[in-house]
């Protein structure tokens, strides 16, 4: 399963209300580290897809949620459980790395 787009709207229906795991990555277009981590992103989500919703919100697009997350610095994931944030991890890592963090938190 690919990565899936967040938005303000969608958020409570998809990350708060989902019933599992829903790891979010708060990115923005201009963002190298950002566009860095996507690709291994892309492949964690289809290698996790039954443990995890691995979604994806646009910071510039999308105001809201990072604001009262209190997201100042990207990429940033939050992975929720039962609809609250339960780690987090900040700045870019090789995918073996996200991976590794992501499977100790589940």
């Amino acid at each position: 399963m690919a990565t899936i787009a967040v938005t303000d709207a969608s958020f409570q229906s998809d990350v708060l209300e989902s019933d599992k795991p829903v790891l979010v990555d708060f990115w923005a277009d201009w963002c190298g580290p950002c566009k860095m981590i996507a690709p291994a992103l892309e492949e964690i989500s289809d290698e996790l897809a039954d443990k995890v919703t691995i979604a994806k919100m646009d910071i510039m697009e999308n105001t809201g949620i990072p604001g009262q997350i209190g997201v100042q610095s990207i990429p940033l994931m939050v992975l929720f459980k039962n609809g609250k944030p339960v780690a987090q991890k900040l700045g870019a890592a090789p995918k073996g790395q996200l991976k590794g963090w992501l499977e100790g938190e589940l």
